[in-house]
């Protein structure tokens, strides 16, 4: 410990930064790195070095998007997106400790909507920063249900040392507040900043966790403010000088709020989990084996409510106490293993589950304690055989079956809610190895529960928010060396939801890292992306802008209004005549194009070609034919993708010869194709629509005199309409956030 006055001596360590839209670059010194010491030789759960130097690098790139330290008042908002339990509490503790290294005063940590997320999150910080364990005092730590007036007087001493040139960096106090995210809890720490002076001078880190989640305005659409965001406006009001820092593992509401809203993220870091992360991949894509169906008729609903306990729910016991008594011979009872039962949002699924539960345990051990057990062994070998399948080092069944009583016995049972208006309890997992929980909402979004290996949810997939099923899958985490003994118990439509979220999960990530590696900002993405029809991206509240769905599967797109932007018109002739310029079509030999007095021309183009020199950049500026168009293109991206040597027909419909077209009373073309002719009687032309490659894409090129009445036309339209084989089939989302586009 430094005992000096005016000299330290501070291991000061730079990592460079190549990101364009890195404003500064950090330092990591004492704090950080004594940070990264600590998880490495922490007992449990040493963090690999290896994994530490990437959750460190990522820290840096973080807080080098945020606004410095050393810069003019300003206000930022930046948006940190990890999976479901990958570790993003360690991500924002390490920014944390890297804001004590670069001169930042204040760290605000929003931490969770309840009291035990909110201990949750401040133990962690707590544990992992040592605050309770080391001798100096680097750091002024505050918590919002204790904080009171007389803590001003700390703070402002605090924030003085920093103007004190006398005292060393090392001995500056940075203060850590920890509030829960809830109105009250809010409101009195805005009281405490109300009262302190020039804050304008104070740079300030405020880490929101779990950001998607009560901090949006949940009343737009009313045209008001909801309680909470109103008081996350308030303090940022207090801070001149912050960068607001989004966390989640469901980023669509952030990202489709309104580009005005000041919560509105124009960052962007997406953190990348340890090697021993078990996510929804593991689970849904490459291993189908970890997840067991629920049958309908055994899902409890309010007209067809369960008498008795489930087979399913009895199967599911089985495999998890056969997962403890293999967990009691291998680990001798180290760690913890635990099962979750997650029925509703209601409690009273909860409670009879509960009791259901606690009967079985008196039954089953019963039994096993007594010399008529062979038939409650051949159930258990039943799930034995099962997890003999992923775990094929499992102890023979014999030795197992011996210690079946004691990993029953054992188990805690808990019913995690506010039943009765009782607070939801806290779960002390050093006391027993071994625990079932029976809850809903209090174990949904950022409930960690140690040791889950098994998980039982006879429940529906609800409205179908996209966010609010992702973050009920607390079965996600580091679980790769107990990974063979978890099991998912779902209804079929819920798995199914969790597997299209997967593929949509996947697509946000990477849309998100290739625009971030552009360098602009995140109000210049396209807010774009896949998603099943199934699915609502998140809940309807919290936004203002309405969001357009689709999928082109054998079908064509054809624009409704090419013509609304002259700019875009000159835009779009150049960029058609310099596409076939270097790339000529030949005339059409087709029995009906000979009868034709202006043939079409047609070539045969690789797809990516087209796509990149003709559909990217051809510009439509109508609102309906811009988003659908964005989402054409997404699903010939993606078949780009996977299929990059495809190649793709391109017509010039007749010949390039100006065609009519006629609008309608909102100035839309009534009908771009020309149709069959004659209808009846021969020769017959079969209509535009018939010149397609039914199995890969086409692209027709018509060029346009758009007729607004009969006075007013515009010549010269190029206009493009793309046919699309059913087998390139894909759900899409695009919302347009006006000019930011």
């Amino acid at each position: 410990m430094d005992n000096s006055t005016n000299t330290h001596a501070e291991l000061i360590k730079i990592i460079p930064q190549h990101d364009r839209l890195s404003r500064w670059q950090p330092i990591v010194g004492d704090e950080t790195l004594a940070l990264m010491d600590h998880l490495a030789s922490r007992d449990p759960n040493p963090v690999p070095r290896q994994e530490l130097s990437r959750i460190q690098e990522e820290a840096v790139g973080i807080l080098s998007k945020c606004v410095p330290p050393m810069s003019l008042p300003e206000q930022a908002t930046g948006l940190v997106i990890g999976y479901v339990q990958s570790g993003k509490t360690m991500s924002f503790t390490t920014v944390t400790a890297l804001t004590r290294d670069n001169g930042y005063q204040i760290v605000i940590v929003i931490a969770g909507t309840s009291i035990p997320l909110l201990d949750q999150s401040t133990d962690r910080l707590k544990r992992d920063l040592r605050l309770d364990t080391r001798q100096d005092r680097k750091w002024l730590r505050l918590e919002s249900r204790s904080i009171e007036a007389s803590d001003c007087a700390q703070i402002e001493s605090a924030l003085a040392e920093w103007q004190d040139a006398t005292i060393p960096a090392s001995r500056r106090r940075t203060i850590l507040i920890t509030v829960m995210k809830h109105h009250k809890h809010l409101q009195d720490v805005c009281d405490i900043l109300a009262k302190i002076k020039n804050l304008s001078a104070v740079p300030v880190i405020v880490i929101d966790d779990e950001a998607d989640q009560a901090s949006l305005n949940a009343k737009v659409n009313q045209g008001d403010v909801s309680t909470t965001y109103e008081r996350i406006l308030k303090l940022k009001d207090h801070l001149p000088h912050h960068t607001f820092l989004q966390y989640t593992a469901t980023p669509q509401a952030p990202l489709l709020i309104n580009l005005i809203d000041v919560l509105s993220p124009r960052f962007v870091e997406v953190l990348t989990p340890g090697d021993g992360y078990i996510g929804g991949k593991d689970f849904f894509v490459d291993a189908n084996k970890f997840v067991c169906p629920i049958p309908t008729h055994e899902i409890a609903t309010k007209n067809s409510p369960l008498n008795a306990p489930p087979d399913s729910l009895l199967y599911a016991l089985r495999l998890f106490f056969v997962g403890v008594a293999a967990g009691l011979i291998m680990e001798a009872g180290r760690g913890n293993r635990s099962m979750m039962v997650h029925p509703s949002k209601k409690t009273a699924g909860h409670q009879e589950n509960f009791e259901w539960i606690q009967k079985i345990q008196k039954n089953w051990l019963s039994t096993l304690e007594s010399s008529d057990r062979r038939e409650i062994l051949e159930d258990f070998k039943r799930a034995y055989d099962d997890i003999l399948t992923t775990v094929p080092q499992l102890a023979p069944f014999d030795k197992l079956a011996n210690r079946l009583p004691e990993a029953i016995r054992g188990t805690f049972i808990k019913e995690v809610n506010t039943r009765g208006g009782k607070k939801t309890p806290l779960i002390d997992w050093k006391n027993n190895y071994t625990h079932i929980l029976v809850g809903g909402q209090a174990m949904d979004r950022g409930f960690t529960v140690e040791g889950l290996t098994v998980t039982y949810m006879p429940r529906y997939a609800g409205v179908g928010n996209a966010d609010t099923i992702q973050q009920r899958a607390r079965f996600f985490g580091y679980k790769k060396g107990y990974f063979g003994y978890c099991r998912v118990f779902l209804e079929n439509d819920v798995k199914e939801a969790f597997k299209s979220y997967v593929r949509h999960e996947e697509d946000i990530r990477n849309r998100l890292i290739e625009h971030r590696d552009t360098g602009t900002s995140l109000a210049e993405w396209k807010r774009a992306f896949f998603l099943d029809q199934r699915l609502k991206p998140t809940r309807r509240n919290v936004l203002d802008l309405d969001y357009m769905r689709g999928d082109y599967a054998n079908d064509w797109y054809t624009p409704k209004a090419p013509h609304d932007s002259t700019e875009a018109v000159n835009h779009n002739c150049k960029t058609v005549e310099e596409f076939l310029s270097k790339h000529p079509l030949q005339e059409d030999e087709n029995e009906y194009n000979r009868r034709l007095e202006n043939k079409h021309q047609k070539g045969i183009f690789p797809l990516d070609i087209v796509y990149s020199q003709l559909l990217v950049p051809y510009r439509l500026t109508r609102s309906g034919d811009s988003q659908h168009f964005t989402g054409l293109l997404l699903q010939i991206a993606f078949h780009l993708e996977h299929s990059p040597d495809a190649v793709c027909a391109v017509y010039k419909m007749g010949g390039g010869k100006s065609r009519k077209r006629e609008t309608n009373d909102r100035n839309e073309i009534k009908q771009l194709f020309e149709g069959r002719r004659p209808k009846v009687g021969t020769p017959v032309y079969p209509g535009d629509r018939e010149f397609k490659e039914e199995q890969i894409i086409t692209v027709q090129i018509h060029t346009l005199r758009v007729e607004q009445d009969q006075s007013n036309f515009i010549n010269n339209v190029p206009t493009i309409a793309v046919w699309v084989p059913q087998d390139m089939s894909r759900e899409w989302l695009v919302q347009e956030q006006g000019g930011a586009q």
